[in-house]
């Protein structure tokens, strides 16, 4: 049905249910987008299927369409399956246009450029149709309701209504009530003149205040430019306070810089001395450990003699040893002292003795 209903039509390809056994979402966008432009052919519904995005766009802005515009609806799923199930609601949409063409009197589907624009609904005539069909049957209902209440009293004014009808007219009193009613009537016309009067009046009213305050805007607007115009006494200093101002920023800006780079001269100079300070302990706990290795093998080596003689001869050269050691001992400590920013004074004469 779907192939006969979509050939009746016009379609210019050719469609069989082959087609759809497995997923054609490029045939399903194309049938529909024909369908759309079919049904309303200055329709602005984007034909780009390229990514998902697109494609989801595209199958919402259909359905949208032809909810609003046709009043079918349809299963946004089934349509991006793009199978056999997306045919059902492929469906929908033909056969309202295959009934709408056979109502035409069965029409060819092969219209000429110039008469396909005839094809279409009038829709706007028909949502304004569906909602005057609504406020009425709204009316109609509020209306059947007061009916109802109406008849449920309708017992009780049925004898006030007949016991009036039964009473005799009074010339008099009717003529009475007339005139009654003329005076309430005359006195409406005259509340409605006297409001009147009072319009006009108010109107005057507004006028004057109008132009009054015109004249203070016209005033207003020459006090301004007159102010614009003239240059404040004060001028002159503030530019030259400016001046003054855009100096001293600039003399900031100059010692600020110097100061951020002379501290970090100090900074680098900090870091310099630190290094050189860890590098002299360092070597000056080397040292150490080598002059108590020198004086442990010295106080071994010295004692393996047995003579007198020979340990008092040792005992010389070992008060010599010691001496050395503690002459270098003193030389490195005074050196490791220099290093790390001590002062050393004195002369460059030697002492009297060769020791000293």
């Amino acid at each position: 049905d779907f192939t006969e209903m979509m050939r009746a039509l016009g379609y210019p390809r050719i469609i069989s249910m082959e087609n759809f056994h497995t997923p054609n979402f490029m045939l399903v966008s194309e049938v529909l987008l024909w369908l759309v432009k079919r049904y309303e052919p200055h329709s602005d519904i984007p034909g780009d299927v390229e990514t998902e995005q697109d494609r989801v766009f595209f199958i919402k802005a259909v359905a949208q369409f032809m909810a609003t515009k046709a009043h079918i609806k349809l299963n946004t799923k089934r349509l991006y399956q793009a199978d056999g199930h997306a045919v059902k609601e492929l469906l929908k949409v033909t056969s309202v246009l295959y009934g709408a063409m056979n109502s035409q009197g069965g029409q060819p589907a092969h219209l000429p450029e110039e008469d396909s624009t005839r094809f279409k609904f009038d829709l706007g005539s028909k949502i304004a149709d569906l909602k005057a069909a609504r406020q009425l049957a709204s009316e109609i209902t509020s209306k059947g309701a007061v009916l109802y209440d109406l008849l449920g009293k309708e017992v009780e004014l049925r004898e006030a209504r007949t016991e009036s009808i039964a009473r005799p007219l009074e010339i008099n009193e009717a003529e009475k009530v007339m005139k009654i009613a003329i005076n309430s009537v005359l006195e409406e016309v005259q509340k409605t003149k006297d409001m009147l009067n009072n319009v006009a009046l108010d109107e005057a009213n507004l006028e004057a205040k109008i132009e009054k305050r015109k004249l203070e805007l016209e005033r207003s607007q020459k006090r301004l430019q007159t102010l614009q115009s003239v240059r404040p006494a004060f001028m002159d200093e503030y530019e030259k306070i400016e001046k003054q101002l855009e100096k001293q920023y600039s003399t900031y800006l100059e010692k600020f810089r110097n100061l951020t780079y002379l501290e970090q001269l100090l900074h680098d100079q900090q870091q310099t001395e630190q290094e050189m300070f860890e590098e002299a302990a360092g070597m000056l706990r080397l040292i150490q450990n080598r002059l108590k290795e020198e004086e442990q093998h010295l106080l071994k080596s010295g004692g393996n003699d047995d003579s007198d003689i020979e340990v008092q001869e040792d005992e010389g050269s070992d008060s010599e040893g010691d001496l050395q050691i503690t002459r270098r001992r003193i030389g490195t400590e005074a050196l490791l002292q220099g290093r790390v920013g001590a002062r050393i004074v004195g002369s460059v004469q030697g002492g009297d003795m060769e020791e000293d």
